[in-house]
């Protein structure tokens, strides 16, 4: 059931190579080549997908369309439960993974129009065609999510999979790194704020003078992300925005422009496009407090004092970070940070921003780092101090120093067998019909052929 995995994360990008398969299968007449339950497939699907693995390398030499085939068949199966369970996707969520994947294809094309020629069609209409293939994906994730959800694994199953696992299928863990940091904001004068107020109601001043607001979104709002949209955010729940944002949103009426908003992102100007039942779709304008080369000095400066004490032995880095930093994550803990990607005190280079990872790339475990300008998870400018608490070079992976990784593939694996076994008795429940081109193929469950 591994390939299961494999092909929900294939599907993903099995769109982007949709026009170049165009051009390959024009001569080809397309047909159903399975039906499971009330889903269809077509034989684009399967030379579609294996196209899009021989160009990223997925296929190896033993891989061939039977294989991804079948990989199908149980997507389909998943996806025919998920709709006899009543399951559901919220459509804001379907619309921020569209956002994501249209992100991922203009920067592998260069540019939205590069993206729109390769495709023939406007930006808005490749969406629409993603459409159906995310909610699709989604409600398969859920479905199989469902399935395994009480799943677990105990200390004495892990040993046991760690034991039997052929050393040459551990995989090799990358260099990591445990940090404690100390960290301050720019000195929060009111003269910073201001200005960016004034500049913020000079906008606002603007858009109700009859400039278009999502014109000048693109221009001025420091959320980039947003900004190339005009500012649309897109549908969202209360719960996905930050209160003071949601608070603000949530009591315009369309077309009408908030007050300035602050939130932890910075400030804002709110536009009202539409609101559906409990979500809003709102553009917004971004812009954060400047600051003189003077209130940066002031908080590099007083970062160096407290280094200076810190290695004087006045005072431990646990006990500064405590009385010092600005971080409420990370104060409390002694500075330690805890890495959002795997909620574990261990970073990869991949998951550091690339100022804090140059900052300690060349430390000894101990080492202090000079004061230097970072940023939050907010993008917001802030400035550190971190120690190296230790450093773990890159090796294979194993019980004492990798356990969470190795619970997690004793997991999967348990989850694999319980996935497998759903398989095996709903299929024969299910209607299937399997075209007769497809019948000679070697499943690894002969239960598809009926």
């Amino acid at each position: 059931m591994r390939t299961l995995r494999i092909y929900a994360t294939a599907i993903l990008f099995l769109f982007q190579f949709t026009g170049v398969m165009a051009q390959d299968t024009e001569k080809v007449i397309d047909k159903v080549i399975a039906v499971v339950g009330s889903e269809r497939i077509l034989l684009s699907d399967v030379e579609q997908e294996m196209l899009r693995m021989k160009m990223q390398g997925d296929i190896t030499g033993n891989f061939d369309r039977c294989d991804l085939f079948e990989q199908i068949l149980i997507q389909k199966l998943l996806l025919t439960q998920s709709k006899i369970d009543s399951l559901t996707v919220e459509e804001s969520n379907v619309d921020m993974e569209i956002d994501r994947r249209i992100k991922y294809f203009v920067n592998q094309m260069g540019s939205e129009k590069a993206l729109e020629n390769y495709f023939s069609k406007p930006i808005y209409e490749i969406k629409d065609d993603l459409r159906e293939v995310i909610r699709d994906q989604m409600l398969t994730q859920q479905m199989q999510k469902k399935i395994v959800d009480r799943v677990k694994i105990t200390p004495t199953e892990v040993k046991h999979y760690y034991k039997n696992l052929p050393k040459d299928s551990l995989p090799t863990i990358p260099e990591q790194f445990e940090l404690q940091q100390i960290l301050l904001f720019p000195p929060s004068t009111e003269e910073a704020k201001l200005k960016v107020k004034e500049k913020l109601l000079e906008i606002r001043k603007r858009v109700l003078h009859g400039e278009r607001f999502s014109t000048l979104a693109v221009a001025y709002s420091e959320d980039r992300a947003s900004a190339v949209k005009g500012g649309e955010l897109g549908f969202r729940s209360r719960d996905e925005l930050v209160k003071p944002f949601a608070d603000a949103a949530f009591n315009l009426k369309e077309g009408q422009v908030s007050q300035i908003v602050e939130t932890e992102y910075g400030f804002h100007i709110i536009q009202m496009i539409e609101k559906k039942n409990d979500r809003v779709n709102v553009r917004h304008i971004l812009m954060k407090p400047q600051y003189s080369s003077e209130m940066l000095s002031e908080a590099i400066s007083k970062l160096d004092s407290i280094s200076t004490l810190i290695k004087a032995d006045s005072i431990t880095f646990e006990r500064a970070a405590q009385r010092f930093s600005e971080d409420k994550k990370s104060s409390l803990n002694g500075g330690l940070v805890i890495n959002s990607y795997t909620n574990t005190a261990l970073f990869e280079k991949d998951h550091l921003i690339p100022a804090d990872y140059y900052a300690i790339s060349n430390l000894k475990e101990g080492d202090i780092t000079q004061p230097f300008e970072s940023r939050d998870e907010h993008a917001n400018v802030v400035f550190k101090i971190i120690k190296l608490k230790r450093k773990i070079p890159a090796h294979k992976a194993n019980l004492d120093e990798d356990y969470d990784k190795i619970q997690t593939m004793a997991k999967m694996g348990k989850e694999d067998e319980i996935l497998k076994e759903w398989v095996e008795k709903k299929i024969k429940s299910t209607y299937i019909l399997i075209d007769d081109s497809f019948k000679n193929c070697k499943f690894k469950n002969q239960g598809w052929i009926k």
